[in-house]
């Protein structure tokens, strides 16, 4: 294994946090300056989608890099990566609870029953909870490092919600959806070769 230092390991942390804080940085500024289109809801929505699977699917790749490179520092960013995928998952949902439907919990209740990527994409930010909540050496030690192994691989199916969300949401064009479905895919055979 290719080990690097604490100090290396510091600073890849950082750049690591800086670099998963652009995505927002950009939100916010296109907010203040008005640049979010004619519907910056559904802007907002989008990009926070979009940025919650592109972290999902860093952290997934994590185990493979290590695996077919002996690099050991990605394992080492793993559960920051993780944190940002739920961060930007966080802030998906809550776009949608607070700016869209404006706490309509029957209208919510409906859209979670009626439309397809909802229906998929609630559960799969629901069990993105306990994984979050759970991302810590304390809470590892108390549930001892089998089960915790066992509770993360939800990450699985949930990567795979998340990609059957975004493309069902998308109406035309199938292309961003259907290349985090063949990233995702590589990537879940890289995992199941490995096993």
């Amino acid at each position: 294994m290719k080990a690097i230092d604490d100090r290396t390991l510091t600073r890849l942390k950082i750049i690591t946090f800086l670099l998963a804080l652009l995505p927002l940085v950009k939100l916010i500024v296109g907010a203040f300056q008005n640049n979010l289109g004619a519907n910056p809801i559904e802007k907002i929505t989008h990009i926070t989608g979009f940025w919650t699977l592109t972290f999902l699917l860093i952290t997934l790749s994590a185990t493979p890099l290590r695996h077919f490179s002996g690099w050991s520092w990605p394992i080492r960013l793993r559960r920051m990566l993780g944190l940002s995928a739920f961060f930007y998952a966080c802030l998906h949902f809550l776009t949608y609870l607070i700016l869209d439907q404006f706490f309509d919990w029957p209208a919510i209740a409906q859209d979670i029953i009626k439309r397809p990527y909802i229906t998929i994409g609630f559960p799969a930010f629901v069990l993105l909870i306990p994984l979050a909540i759970t991302s810590n050496n304390a809470m590892i030690r108390k549930l001892g490092g089998a089960r915790w192994r066992l509770l993360h691989r939800l990450i699985y199916p949930i990567a795979i919600a998340g990609v059957v969300h975004f493309a069902w949401l998308v109406k035309k064009d199938l292309t961003q959806p259907l290349i985090f479905a063949g990233l995702l895919a590589l990537l879940l055979f890289a995992r199941l070769s490995h096993w």
